[in-house]
């Protein structure tokens, strides 16, 4: 009984000791009196109801002042569970993805879980090799951006029942929940603004048309502009192999010195956007004067842009609580039907956008 009325003086200090990875979970026990079955329940969030309120709040006393911290390596072996989710993100530095993170990461805390996080460039070998290594980890499952719509990853994937989550992304065939935006719906808002402006010249930067975003808002862009009566001109519209601010700025230079002439132009996502901003600037064209822009995404600071870009927006933070949930319904019942959520967009009307040049 000394070391427990010594942790317990401790413990009324609130002088916790820092963590000693010398203390294992049978000296807690020792220390509080019982057994190590019963230190473990309590030290467990998802068990500790199952101990009685006195003695679990005397076994974290001892256990907060001993230093002790649970072994997550051997529990882990216990339950086959790392409460680890590796999050697959396509580029980091595209300020679309943070809140996305966010969400999943505070969503997975609530149940004791955390995220990994990788970086693959949108380049297929280091998604294997990411998704491999994490694997090698033994996480629990996956939140992935990255998705082709086809993939031989995600094929593998289903076939070994991994417990994966699709996020901003969507791919058919393979059978994994999915959380995004309606994309053809948020397509359709920025060509009802571009014509309800006068615009009938209205150009569309699409996406890579191997992932579900740029082939649906490439389809959204197309059946928007049959429903305002505005013919689709092939000339006018390019196709970016990556969401980047460097094909926007290659895509907009096309548009401008290879064909006919366009009064607005709806870019696939927002770094596309603002390569435009950048191949305008640098042809010595104005915007909104001369021509509009519009990006999808909304992504954080584009309101800070010169002009401001309008934008087709969506619940960023959502979208990672949302795919936080699924994966977590995944890992609990891995034969959980399937839910795929589309989120509505909002589109965000601002400065780059104004009425054709008369």
């Amino acid at each position: 009984m000394g070391a427990l009325a010594a942790a317990m003086r401790r413990s009324e200090r609130d002088t916790p000791m820092r963590p000693d990875p010398s203390v294992t979970l049978k000296d807690v026990a020792a220390a509080a009196g019982v057994h190590p079955a019963t230190a473990s329940r309590a030290l467990n969030p998802q068990t500790r109801l199952l101990v009685s309120p006195g003695t679990a709040r005397r076994i974290l006393a001892v256990a907060d002042s001993l230093g002790y911290r649970p072994n997550a390596v051997a529990r882990s072996l216990r339950t086959r569970r790392s409460h680890t989710v590796g999050v697959l993100i396509p580029d980091l530095k595209n300020p679309l993805f943070p809140p996305i993170v966010r969400g999943i990461e505070d969503r997975l805390a609530e149940d004791g879980y955390v995220a990994l996080i990788g970086n693959t460039d949108s380049d297929d070998e280091r998604e294997r090799l990411v998704f491999d290594l994490m694997r090698a980890r033994h996480v629990d499952g996956f939140v992935m951006a990255t998705a082709h719509l086809r993939s031989r990853l995600l094929a593998e994937a289903a076939a070994a029942r991994i417990p994966v989550v699709l996020v901003n992304r969507h791919a058919e065939g393979y059978g994994f929940p999915a959380v995004s935006v309606d994309n053809e719906r948020g397509i359709a808002l920025a060509v009802a603004h571009l014509a309800a402006l006068g615009h009938r010249r209205i150009a569309h930067i699409a996406g890579p048309q191997d992932v579900s975003t740029g082939l649906s808002r490439y389809r959204g862009f197309c059946t928007a502009m049959a429903a305002h009566g505005i013919p689709v001109d092939p000339a006018l519209v390019v196709r970016a192999f990556a969401y980047s601010i460097e094909e926007g700025d290659r895509c907009c230079r096309e548009l401008l010195t290879a064909g006919p002439g366009c009064t607005a132009v709806v870019a696939g996502n927002d770094m596309l956007a603002v390569g435009c901003y950048t191949a305008l600037e640098a042809l010595g064209r104005e915007c909104p004067a001369e021509i509009s822009v519009v990006g999808f995404n909304d992504m954080p600071f584009i309101d800070k842009l010169r002009p401001p870009l309008t934008s087709v927006s969506f619940p960023h933070y959502q979208v990672g609580t949302e795919a936080g949930r699924l994966v977590l319904g995944q890992i609990g019942a891995r034969n959980e039907r399937p839910e795929v959520l589309y989120l509505p967009p909002e589109l965000k009307v601002r400065g780059s956008t104004a009425p054709p040049p008369q």
